[in-house]
């Protein structure tokens, strides 16, 4: 017998506009665009996403849309310097497998530079061969390990290798009796040829789940639409590129080692490129005595190492999106074990990879919002990232409600943007997977923006018209 869950996203989906915004998070204010602005306090740029059937989208400061890279709609999207744009595109028509087919480098005038589809050669519903990169969540250009802004790091190299992240269909009876969908770590050349490859299926054994988990993995897999066992999920994938604890000897950390995370399994690992092996890992297991102060990782994304030259270098920054996810014992919300952690609230966290130290982190509670009243002041289920900036801010993306924010370290928010775009395929309409802030020298095709601060507004002052 095969045990389907049905899960918060069903619920979700049925739910007005007006009901997921309550509860997921909320904007400070509920204009759209940008709705706070403090240029003095701000690191000051461009901000890059994805709209769904818009495409690339690059905003200034103050909100204004100055780019689009039309068609570029896969997620994440990257910009190289000199206006350059990395992203994945949809599938085809007639696609049976929901990935991106191709890899696109694009210029600034959506002038096709470079592209990579060759995983896979696919034949869609009328028959028709095809080759598909079978890409999904993430990809890195060789010079940056984490694809975004840092002094001390090359730039992104025009003509280097990549890293994607892929998938391929298998069967392994010794997870489960269900065909799977494995994520494979792809790195090609320029010329377009495969050059080293990793599997995580074959690496099963070392991810160190239970026996009860495992039982639940071969009765479920995290099966999907299609009857495929989404196992694991990977959404993210860097190179921990150069860093203090390799400098210090500790060889798991080589520089071309491969940091990851499993949105499923709330694990995050670490791949040695040369070993071949997981050289280090937390989770699935969150109840063991050096990690429990963590308070669970659940269903984490954009999991990576900051890199060298900003501040925390060295120290694991992530996305801790709470909602449902993990393998193990049932519950009385997880009658079969799939899906038995569970938080309704999201927190970024900054943890010191060695001791495991929570170094900094932001939630509800430190915007002020005391938990459990207002935990819905800062959750997002899905997607969402969090980027380290320049002057030890960090931009947060807030994903399934539209929400980017730039907060200090002391948790103030230094600029906010509410995505007016939407698209009703989504069940979050205005949804942005991970947005990047990048330097304005990275775009000469563009003069510096002005840079207009908002005033502070005090919403405890607005009311309904008519209305005393």
């Amino acid at each position: 017998m095969i045990f389907i869950e049905i899960n918060f996203f069903v619920y979700l989906v049925s739910l007005s506009q007006l009901s997921r915004k309550i509860i997921m998070g909320m904007p400070s204010i509920y204009p759209t665009k940008t709705t706070i602005y403090k240029p003095d306090k701000a690191w000051n740029g461009y901000t890059l996403f994805s709209v769904a059937n818009k495409g690339a989208v690059l905003i200034d400061m103050n909100g204004n849309e100055v780019h689009v890279w039309q068609d570029s709609n896969g997620v994440p999207c990257k910009m190289l310097p000199r206006g350059n744009l990395l992203s994945y595109e949809w599938s085809k028509e007639g696609d049976k497998y929901r990935e991106y087919t191709r890899l696109v480098q694009r210029d600034w005038d959506n002038n096709e530079v470079w592209s990579f589809d060759r995983v896979e050669l696919l034949t869609d519903d009328a028959g028709e061969q095809y080759w598909s990169a079978r890409a999904h969540h993430d990809f890195q250009r060789e010079g940056n390990p984490v694809g975004y802004y840092t002094p001390d790091l090359i730039s992104p190299i025009y003509e280097g290798k990549t890293l994607l992240l892929c998938h391929r269909n298998i069967q392994n009876p010794q997870i489960s009796d269900k065909p799977l969908l494995d994520d494979v770590f792809v790195e090609v050349n320029w010329q377009g040829n495969i050059v080293w490859t990793w599997a995580l299926s074959d690496h099963f054994s070392e991810l160190g789940f239970s026996e009860t988990a495992k039982n639940v993995f071969y009765r479920n897999p995290n099966l999907i639409s299609d009857g495929v066992g989404d196992y694991l999920h990977i959404n993210s994938l860097s190179l921990l590129g150069p860093n203090k604890h390799y400098d210090n000897g500790n060889t798991d950390f080589h520089p071309e080692n491969i940091i990851w995370s499993s949105r499923e399994a709330n694990i995050i690992g670490i791949t040695g490129r040369e070993t071949r092996k997981i050289v280090w890992q937390i989770g699935p297991d969150y109840t063991h005595d050096n990690v429990k102060h963590l308070g669970g990782i659940i269903g984490q994304h954009h999991a990576h190492l900051i890199p060298q030259g900003l501040p925390g270098a060295g120290n694991i920054l992530l996305f801790d999106n709470g909602w449902q996810a993990g393998y193990g014992q049932a519950t009385p919300t997880s009658l079969y074990g799939l899906k038995n952690a569970g938080r309704d609230y999201s927190r970024v966290l900054e943890i010191d990879p060695i001791s495991l130290d929570i170094v900094w982190q932001h939630s509800a509670n430190e915007q002020g919002f005391k938990m459990p009243t207002n935990r819905f002041r800062f959750f997002s289920p899905h997607v969402s990232s969090a980027q380290r900036l320049l002057n030890g801010n960090t931009l947060i993306t807030e994903g399934a409600d539209g929400r980017i924010i730039e907060v200090t370290k002391e948790n103030k928010i230094a600029w906010e943007y509410i995505s007016p775009y939407t698209d009703e395929q989504y069940a979050w309409d205005n949804m942005i997977y991970r947005a990047y802030r990048v330097p304005y020298e990275w775009v000469p095709q563009l003069d510096k923006p002005e840079e207009v601060a908002l005033p502070d507004i005090d919403i405890s002052q607005f009311h309904i018209r008519g209305k005393s």
